[in-house]
Formats: C-alpha cells, sequence, structure tokens
C-alpha cells in the first residue's frame, strides 16, 4: 500500500503549473494583484526600517556605477541580483499594510511571491506570462501551506514569514523550470528556514518588514540551489520533524492539496482598503455603516465595542498605546477612532494623526469582545460587527460580511490603479508619469516578451 505524499504532490502541481491550466478569470486576477503588489511596493520610500533593509542589499552587492545587476530595487532605482533585489522589494511591500491578504490562510501572498518573482523574471528574462504562471504558483503553494499550518501557528508565528518561504520558492522554482523532484527540493530547503514570531508587536519592532524579506530571499535562494543539485527535506511540510510538528498543534494535511488544479486560491485573495491590520477591517467598516446611516460625530459616541474572532485579539490585544505609525496600524482603538473622525484610515490620516489627543481618546473607549458568530466563520470569513454606545443612552449595532477588498466587495481596476498612485504620491517614491508608465506596463503583462526595468534607474 502507497502513502500519499503530500509535500510531493504540491510541488509536483507548482513544477508542472502551465498557462493554458489557469482560467483566464485568474489570470486576470493575478494582473490586478500585480498593480496592487506594485503600490504597495513603491509605498515603502522613505520608510525607516525599509529603507535599511535596502541599504543593507545595496551593500551586500559589491556592485559598481557601471557593473550592477540584472534585477530592480524599485524604491532605491538602482540594480542588484535576484535575491538581493527580492530581500528589499519586499520589505518596502509590507511597510504600508496595503498589500492584499488571503483569509482563510490569513496570508499576505503578494508580498512574498511577486518580489521574488519580478527578480528571477528580470535576471533570465522572462515573459510576463511566465512571470503570472510563477505567481499564480506561488499563490496556490503559499496560501494552502498556510491553511494547513492553521490557527494554532497564527497564534504564534507571522505566517507570510513562515508560509511565504515556501510560496517563494515555488514561483521562482516555476520561472526556472524545476521539476518536480527538484522543486520538492527547493521546499525542503524552504521549509526549513521558515521564520516570523508575533512578539515584535510588543516593542514596536521592526520585524515584520525583515519577515517578508527573508521569506522571498530564502525561498529565491532555495529554487536556485535546487537547481544546481541541493537537496532538502522531501516532507518539509508534513513530516514527524516538519513545519506542522514544530509550529502547529492543529494542522490539517488534506489542506495542502485541497482541490488542487481546480479551486484557484489567488480568485480568493482580498485586497486592502484601509491601510492597517487586516483584523481592524470588518470592525472599521461595521463601524463606518453606523455612523453614515445614523449621521453621527465622533463626539455623539460614548465607547464602541468590536465583537471579533479570537486571532483580533491575539494580534491586536497586545497593542495598547503604540508609540509608531506602524504599531498604530496594530490597535483596533486607533484605527476606529481614525474612521470615526475621517471616514478612512488611510497613510494620511495614521501618518498625521494617529496620536492627537481626540484620536487618543476615542482610541481608548473602544473594546474588543469574542463573538462566537463571528470566531466560528473565522478565517474562511472575517465578519464586522459594533456595537456603539451614544451619549443618549442608544445602543446601534453594525454588521458587515464582507469588508471593502473582499472578492464579493472587491476593488476594480480603476480603483487599483487609483490606490497605486495614490500610495506613489505619499512616499514619493515616483512620481505621476512614472507611475501611470509602469502601471500601463503591468495591466499589459501578458504581452511582454521579456520584463524589463518598471521605473528609470538613476
Amino acid at each position: 500500500m502507497t502513502t500519499q505524499h503530500l509535500s510531493q504532490e504540491l510541488a509536483s502541481f507548482a513544477s508542472k503549473l502551465q498557462a493554458k491550466d489557469i482560467p483566464t478569470d485568474v489570470m486576470s486576477r493575478a494582473e490586478d494583484l500585480l498593480v496592487d503588489w506594485f503600490g504597495s511596493a513603491i509605498a515603502g520610500k522613505g520608510s525607516r526600517p525599509v529603507e535599511i533593509i535596502t541599504q543593507f542589499a545595496q551593500d551586500m552587492g559589491g556592485f559598481t556605477a557601471t557593473h550592477s545587476g540584472p534585477s530592480e530595487i524599485l524604491i532605491a532605482r538602482k540594480n542588484s541580483s535576484p535575491f538581493l533585489a527580492a530581500m528589499a522589494n519586499a520589505a518596502a511591500s509590507h511597510v504600508a499594510e496595503q498589500d492584499d491578504v488571503h483569509n482563510g490562510s490569513v496570508f499576505h501572498p503578494a508580498t512574498v511571491v511577486f518580489p521574488p518573482a519580478l527578480a528571477c523574471a528580470q535576471a533570465i528574462g522572462a515573459s510576463g506570462e511566465d512571470l503570472l504562471v510563477a505567481a499564480v504558483a506561488g499563490y496556490e503553494v503559499g496560501i494552502r501551506v498556510g491553511e494547513f499550518l492553521g490557527r494554532s501557528h497564527y497564534k504564534v508565528f507571522h505566517t507570510t514569514g513562515t508560509a511565504g518561504t515556501i510560496a517563494a520558492a515555488a514561483a521562482v522554482g516555476r520561472l526556472l523550470k524545476l521539476n518536480p523532484s527538484q522543486m520538492l527540493n527547493a521546499f525542503g530547503s524552504a521549509g526549513t528556514q521558515s521564520a516570523g514570531l508575533w512578539e515584535f508587536l510588543r516593542d514596536a519592532a521592526d520585524s515584520k518588514q525583515l519577515h517578508t524579506a527573508h521569506a522571498a530571499s530564502t525561498g529565491l535562494m532555495s529554487a536556485y540551489i535546487a537547481l544546481a543539485g541541493f537537496t532538502g527535506a522531501q516532507h518539509i511540510l508534513e513530516g514527524k520533524q516538519g513545519l506542522a510538528a514544530g509550529m502547529s498543534s492543529d494542522a490539517d494535511p488534506s489542506k495542502l492539496v485541497d482541490q488542487l488544479g481546480s479551486r484557484w486560491t489567488l480568485a480568493e485573495t482580498s485586497f486592502k482598503y484601509h491601510a492597517s491590520c487586516r483584523h481592524t477591517h470588518p470592525a472599521a467598516d461595521a463601524l463606518l455603516q453606523v455612523m453614515l446611516s445614523h449621521q453621527l460625530k465622533p463626539s455623539d459616541i460614548t465607547s464602541v465595542e468590536t465583537l471579533v474572532h479570537q486571532g483580533a485579539i491575539d494580534v491586536l490585544g497586545p497593542v495598547t498605546d503604540p508609540a509608531t505609525v506602524h504599531q498604530s496600524k496594530f490597535s483596533m482603538g486607533t484605527v476606529l477612532a481614525l474612521i470615526a473622525h475621517y471616514q478612512f484610515a488611510g497613510l494620511q490620516e495614521f501618518d498625521q494623526h494617529f496620536h492627537d489627543d481626540a484620536i487618543c481618546l476615542f482610541r481608548d473607549r473602544v473594546t474588543m469582545t469574542l463573538d462566537p458568530e463571528v470566531d466560528s466563520a473565522y478565517p474562511q470569513r472575517w465578519i464586522g460587527k459594533v456595537k456603539v454606545y451614544l451619549n443618549n443612552g442608544q445602543v446601534l449595532e453594525g454588521r458587515v460580511d464582507e469588508p471593502k477588498g473582499d472578492p464579493g466587495n472587491t476593488l476594480s481596476r480603476s480603483e487599483i490603479t487609483d490606490k497605486a498612485m495614490r500610495l506613489a504620491a505619499f512616499s514619493g517614491g515616483a512620481n505621476p508619469a512614472e507611475m501611470r508608465h509602469a502601471i500601463d506596463v503591468l495591466w499589459n503583462i501578458r504581452k511582454q516578451a521579456k520584463i524589463g526595468l518598471l521605473l528609470p534607474n538613476f
């Protein structure tokens, strides 16, 4: 009797995936996610932790003014090696908290898939279609690994950092045309280097950008060395001393190959509308619904009770008095205070107002309560429920079943373009003409015979 080899099955899928296997609407959604990611990557310009990692990448490159690498570091307008470009771009695209998220796996795919895929594609002269197929492979693998690792994993580990190494290896491995055996070796090397812990939130530390930088570059390295013959653990995911054994108490191996080739998890991925942790978005949308429908002002509100899933409490609970803009994006109270005052929690609102007296006063009147319905629906559905207590004694309730950006309440292509332009304008990472040109290239990526530079190189 033969035993099913799930890691091998997943690796074979990633290795053999062809454009003809992927539905047209999934390829189109991959383009949407690529443009959305590009905006987030440009938004990283000027962020201190991102600039530190980017400078490190440039310093480690060993390139001269007349001889640089083939892959683009977007916010630096410099070229470097694929490894270092993947590292820098992955750090940049995760800091604004505007990159995409897959609900069921609680995983941000774009920030660990597109940076290594783009870096490799530019280095080997891959086509736009090759890039998209590789991205689909990365999404399908990474999301399934995240679902496999389960809720217990996410309580301590940042899934984007852990599952992200495998996702990056799958995407780059597909571009390098790894055979199934080589792809499995790449998974083994990537998985043994998986890392990322939530403890950084308690200190407002910079680790979140390190998680994505490490996952993207490590996954890329794992694919390249597999091509050269380097071997990795054959059961890195489900083995007795593999990822799940060390990082999960509720892993479900069946999730690794769930409807592989027929259920396209990339199409389930959500865009982020507010510039904050996704756990805050359902409640933010529910509060906005109540305020608009009842024409409320912040001064009308005594307190807000958010009814949430346990994951929100685990991640957001430690952040009670945020010290930095980035930490404030993990404060439920701060996000709802910005919503109450500005009807939007965007980059400018956080940057200019997260520590205003009025925002802090409102923040401290927001609580989180575990709700059985919301918790049982999570992570497949992220329901937003709030109770809004008014000065006149009234209690108003709000509910949102699909936050803005979810597949059933998604962003249009014009909204995605506007979002990317807005992110670039905030960071100054590219001017409007440069952004329009790059976005036009990305919307037409399937026509590109060879991926070139997206931004002028100075």
